[in-house]
């Protein structure tokens, strides 16, 4: 009776193991909106102003073998001071995160990518939220054999470079906090007070 209990009691806890085991699986199959910001660095990066003396600048910002590109977008618009801005990219990654957003969830429903891929595209904006940039860019990258998978940044690996052309406007771009969908949305209406 002793060893039907504890082999009972151990079916119980390996069951345990199992839905501990695939919940967290499937809970790391996502990530908020909130915890969607960047986690790596970009110590390779270069800048170079395009047009020095213009109201509206473009920068080429430049990242090389091993930065993460999500990083690197964010610490540039820290230090440059950017408050608007829209870009776009090319180049190729090895590894990525990319995201689709499930609205039922409010979260990002990950997709990785492994292995070396070509960036077919990038483009994003910069814009302020409490006084802080908040970087939103989507990718499309290219698998060996032509197929194409895309989505919402999440992280991307350089390998061996990605050349991104950014457009900084002279007018501070605000985001707010959407309660329905807990995600940060680009105000239009603060830069519009003067035109209505």
């Amino acid at each position: 009776m002793v060893k039907i209990k504890q082999l009972s009691y151990g079916l119980l806890l390996g069951g345990m193991a199992i839905t501990t085991g695939y919940s967290q699986d499937a809970a790391s199959e996502y990530v908020a909106p909130s915890d969607a910001g960047p986690k790596g660095k970009a110590p390779g990066m270069r800048v170079q102003l395009l047009n020095p003396g213009e109201s509206t600048k473009q920068y080429a910002v430049i990242f090389y073998q091993g930065d993460e590109a999500f990083s690197g977008l964010l610490e540039f618009a820290k230090k440059y001071n950017v408050t608007s801005a829209h870009f776009t990219a090319i180049g190729a990654v090895n590894g990525a995160t990319l995201g689709w957003f499930d609205p039922q969830r409010k979260m990002y429903k990950k997709i990785p990518i492994n292995g070396q891929h070509e960036v077919i595209g990038m483009s994003g904006d910069i814009a302020l939220y409490q006084g802080k940039p908040v970087v939103h860019t989507h990718m499309l990258v290219g698998a060996p054999d032509g197929t194409i998978q895309g989505g919402h940044v999440l992280a991307a690996n350089v390998s061996p470079t990605l050349e991104v052309m950014v457009t900084v406007d002279p007018v501070t771009m605000q985001k707010r906090f959407d309660p329905d969908t807990d995600l940060t949305l680009i105000d239009p209406s603060p830069a519009n007070k003067e035109g209505k």
